[in-house]
């Protein structure tokens, strides 16, 4: 008979090498430090948001993917705002429209919402559902609607290692913990490869990268050499720079300022 005194320890036991052998495994301890170091890095998303909003001087504001309004949208200076979210992470959802992007967009078309479709956004934030797939269709639907100097902003497109760009974000297994940043990086960057298109991606904050149709300063498209097939991200570790056009915020401000 199984002593459940003895069974009980050795379980504990398990679980007592195992925490001991996480805590000194180096690709557990390499992803905190580079999580904590993204956690240090500024400006945020809120502040680059507001700088584009002065910068394209917009009075439509579009925000797809709100959660709690208080983090970001409440937080922003424009005159006209709308926010668009399914409310499946908070329960509360005090958006404007409470739905997903794909039915808001589908919605708008059809001129079955009070927003008229004839009238373009400035600036549109993209942080809904962080897998690629669904970051290419909110980019491909904003663009529809995007004034002509308008931007485009997404979240998360620099995660610092493998694990946070992982798919799955309920796996906290994973090295990265709780931090998340999907798979938005591959649509950021298949859409870099789009003629009609400019961006730049600011160092800070996970990655806050902005599209645009009008060539703003050092703004650029992917080079024709720099190829990632299959988006792996061994290679977007390699080329960075050249992949997102990485760029500091406050650089590019500054160096914006002298043209």
């Amino acid at each position: 008979m199984i002593n459940p005194l003895k069974q009980f320890l050795v379980e504990k036991t398990k679980f007592y090498k195992l925490g001991k052998a996480i805590d000194s495994d180096v690709y557990f301890n390499k992803t905190k430090e580079l999580s904590q170091l993204e956690i240090l890095k500024a400006p945020r998303r809120t502040e680059i948001i507001n700088y584009f909003i002065g910068f394209v001087d917009a009075q439509r504001y579009l925000e797809i993917g709100v959660r709690n309004p208080e983090k970001n949208f409440n937080r922003l200076q424009c005159p006209i705002k709308f926010s668009v979210d399914p409310g499946v992470e908070f329960e509360e959802n005090p958006v404007d429209f409470k739905m997903t992007s794909d039915l808001f967009f589908e919605k708008l078309a059809k001129n079955e919402l009070e927003i008229n479709p004839q009238e373009k956004f400035d600036v549109i934030f993209i942080d809904g559902l962080h897998l690629a797939n669904q970051v290419e269709k909110d980019i491909s639907n904003s663009l529809e609607y995007l004034s002509e100097k308008g931007v485009i902003i997404l979240h998360d497109c620099n995660p610092p290692t493998e694990y946070h760009q992982r798919e799955t974000y309920g796996f906290m297994w994973s090295p990265a913990r709780s931090f998340w940043n999907g798979t938005t990086w591959k649509a950021y960057y298949k859409v870099r490869h789009q003629r009609d298109l400019f961006t730049i991606c600011f160092d800070c904050d996970w990655g806050v990268a902005v599209l645009s149709k009008h060539p703003y300063p050092f703004f650029n498209q992917i080079q024709d050499g720099i190829q990632n097939e299959f988006y792996e991200f061994s290679i977007l570790n390699k080329f960075r720079e050249e992949h997102l056009n990485l760029s500091s915020f406050d650089t590019w401000v500054e160096s914006t300022k002298l043209k």
